[in-house]
């Protein structure tokens, strides 16, 4: 089985045959499938009417487990935004009444966002339909090659953890 990247590397090769292209080969198609996932993200997403960053937030709660909550602070960790991005975020999502704020029990200055019944139905929803779209882009791939594959994944990303 051939595809693109298979003649942009044979492409590159041909003109610059110095070089190991091994590292193209591999993300190129990583490139081009994040893209993919971009795109059925997107989708899943605006089929229950959020957006990807929306979905961050909202999944992040939903995780925590019953009742749904987060300090601010723990969010940020979540989701790897800044304070003032994370702060713009739970503004616009308690607007939609995604998530509401309430203070924080044990820190008189402090608050907790919590996920409502709205924010847990449209978070679900939403996770229900990428769960399908990632598993469309999946389905040629048997499921021991779909562990080895996260396997490797795992062993590529873990520098950066």
């Amino acid at each position: 089985m051939r595809d693109e990247v298979d003649e942009l590397v044979e492409s590159w090769a041909r003109e610059r045959s110095d070089l190991d292209l091994a590292p193209v080969a591999v993300f190129s198609r990583i490139s081009r499938l994040a893209r993919h996932l971009d795109l059925a993200r997107r989708e899943a997403f605006t089929a229950h009417g959020i957006e990807s960053w929306e979905f961050d937030v909202l999944a992040a709660l939903r995780r925590a487990g019953a009742p749904y909550e987060l300090s601010p602070g723990r969010l940020l960790r979540e989701t790897l935004v800044t304070s003032g991005t994370m702060t713009n975020r739970v503004d616009r999502l308690a607007a939609r009444g995604f998530v509401e704020r309430y203070p924080d029990p044990e820190d008189r200055r402090g608050v907790i966002v919590r996920l409502t019944a709205e924010g847990k139905t449209a978070v679900d929803g939403a996770f229900t339909a990428l769960l399908d779209a990632e598993r469309a882009l999946l389905q040629d791939l048997p499921a021991r090659d779909q562990d080895a594959l996260a396997d490797l994944l795992r062993t590529l990303l873990a520098p950066f953890s």
